[in-house]
């Protein structure tokens, strides 16, 4: 529900849905019909279709339990890159990589001089700069997401206050 949706906005539908579905299981056995009117008002329709279609994998082929490596969960409907690098890491504590917009923006002012490097780029550094132990990679990922939403803002950076101002590229320039 948080793709590309405001926690404020997600907060109102998710215990409805919860509710609804309470486990995997449930909404893998329910009806396409029930999930798009559980998702009503949420918007982006296909990602309520590619939910229901990854509960019903995820119970077919993983006995109900999400997959903790990234590539197992890529393969499932409407899981990227960057959403499977997050829960591997947040959910499963595992040593990779994520990167989301604002990840992406302070790896590329940081160490590049500039927030729009090529995402390929930025996830390159991403894996080559994440910790090998689960626990400090969680804590790097959540601490870039959080600088880059708080701090290394898209407009106007708040570089004065930003606690890593002096190894920044663009802070320099």
């Amino acid at each position: 529900m948080l793709q590309q949706t405001q926690v404020s906005r997600v907060e109102l539908f998710y215990p409805a849905f919860l509710k609804r579905f309470p486990t995997i299981a449930h909404l893998a056995e329910a009806q396409p019909r029930a999930v798009r009117e559980a998702w009503e008002g949420l918007g982006y329709y296909a990602r309520a279709r590619n939910l229901h279609a990854l509960a019903k994998q995820v119970v077919g082929r993983h006995d109900g339990r999400l997959p903790d490596e990234p590539d197992d969960l890529i393969a499932l409907p409407g899981v990227g890159r960057y959403t499977a690098g997050a829960v591997a890491s947040f959910a499963y504590e595992k040593p990779v990589a994520t990167v989301d917009t604002n990840v992406r923006r302070v790896l590329g002012r940081v160490f590049l001089g500039s927030p729009k490097e090529k995402m390929e780029t930025v996830w390159d550094l991403a894996t080559a700069i994440t910790p090998r132990n689960g626990k400090t990679a969680w804590k790097l990922n959540q601490a870039m997401m959080e600088l880059g939403a708080t701090v290394c803002v898209a407009r106007t950076p708040k570089c004065p206050i930003c606690p890593i101002k002096k190894v920044c590229r663009a802070a320099r320039t």
